[in-house]
C-alpha cells in the first residue's frame, strides 16, 4: 500500500505536507466546508425548538456541541439525546427528545435519498457494487419497519410514564409544516456542503476520479456508514474501512482515502467536539 505504478508513501508527504494542502486557500475553503456544516446543523435545531421555546443562535450552538462532545462513547450518536434535554426545565424534556430524533431523522432521509442515487449510478456503470445492495436492503427494510411500528403505537392505547403515544404523535402532528420543511431543508443541505467537502478533499490529495462516480461512492459511503452501529469516537475507523472498500473500486490510493476520511473526520467531529468540551465542562443543569 505504500507504494505502487500510481502512488507512493513520498508523493503522500508531499501532498499532505506542501503548499498544495496548506495553502491559505485551500484550508479556507476546507474550514468554511465545515464551518457552514454546523452552521446549518446549530440552525436546524434552532428552528426546531423554536416550536416550544425561543432559543439564540449562541444557545443552539452552545446546546448542538455540547451534544456532540457527549455522544463520543454512545453507539450512533445517542448520547446528545440525554445531553441536550439537561438544557430545558423538566416540563419541556419528554419534547426535546422527540424534536432530536426529528432532527436525526431529517440527517438520515438525506442520507438515504442520495445514498441510494449514489448506488443505483455507480450499480449502472459497474457490476462491482452488487455486493453493496445488502446495504440498501437493510436501510429501507429500517424504515419500513419503522413505518409498521409507528402504526402500530399509534392504534395502541397504553402509556408509558403518563404519556401515550396519541399523545406524541399529536405533537408531532401540531409542529408547524414551515419546521418541518426547514428541518429537512437543512438536513440535506448539510449533506450537500460535507459530501462536497470529502470530493474537494480527494482532488487534494490528488485522487483522480470523475465528479459523478466520486459523489456517488461518498452517498454510499455514507449509507453502508450510518447502519452499522459504532460508538462515535471510533466512527473514523468505520468510514474509513468502508471508504476504502468503495473509493478502492477506482483508486489504487488507498491511503489518500484514508487520509482523507481522518481529514473529515478531525474538521467535522473532533474539532468541534473540542469546543463541545468547554461547554459540558460550564454547564449548569435547569432546574
Amino acid at each position: 500500500m505504500t507504494q505502487n505504478e500510481n502512488f507512493s508513501l513520498n508523493e503522500f508527504w508531499n501532498t499532505l505536507l506542501g503548499k498544495q494542502f496548506f495553502s491559505i486557500k485551500n484550508l479556507s475553503i476546507l474550514i468554511g466546508f465545515s464551518l457552514i456544516n454546523w452552521i446549518l446543523e446549530i440552525l436546524k435545531w434552532q428552528s426546531l425548538v423554536s416550536s416550544i421555546q425561543k432559543i439564540d443562535f449562541f444557545e443552539a450552538a452552545k446546546q448542538s456541541l455540547s451534544s456532540l462532545t457527549s455522544s463520543l462513547i454512545t453507539p450512533n450518536r445517542i448520547g446528545e439525546y440525554g445531553a441536550k434535554i439537561l438544557y430545558f426545565k423538566p416540563e419541556f424534556r419528554s419534547r426535546v427528545l422527540l424534536l432530536n430524533l426529528f432532527g436525526n431523522l431529517s440527517q438520515l432521509f438525506a442520507t438515504l435519498l442520495f445514498g441510494s442515487l449514489g448506488f443505483l449510478y455507480l450499480n449502472t456503470i459497474s457490476n462491482d457494487f452488487k455486493s453493496f445492495q445488502y446495504s440498501l436492503y437493510a436501510a429501507m427494510g429500517i424504515v419500513i419497519v419503522g413505518g409498521v411500528l409507528y402504526f402500530i403505537i399509534t392504534k395502541n392505547k397504553t402509556t408509558y410514564k403518563g404519556y401515550s403515544w396519541q399523545k406524541i404523535t399529536s405533537f408531532a402532528k401540531a409542529l408547524p409544516k414551515k419546521i418541518l420543511i426547514l428541518n429537512v431543508l437543512f438536513g440535506c443541505l448539510r449533506y450537500l456542503f460535507f459530501s462536497h467537502q470529502f470530493v474537494f478533499l480527494l482532488d487534494l490529495f490528488e485522487i483522480d476520479i470523475p465528479y459523478l462516480i466520486a459523489i456517488s461512492c461518498v452517498g454510499l459511503m455514507y449509507l453502508v456508514a450510518s447502519i452499522i452501529p459504532m460508538l462515535s469516537l471510533f466512527d473514523v475507523v468505520l468510514k474509513s474501512s468502508v471508504a476504502i472498500a468503495i473509493f478502492g473500486h477506482f483508486t489504487q490510493n488507498e491511503l489518500g482515502v484514508l487520509m482523507v476520511s481522518l481529514v473529515m473526520w478531525l474538521l467535522n467531529f473532533a474539532i468541534p467536539s473540542l469546543f463541545g468540551s468547554y461547554f459540558v465542562l460550564t454547564f449548569k443543569t435547569k432546574k
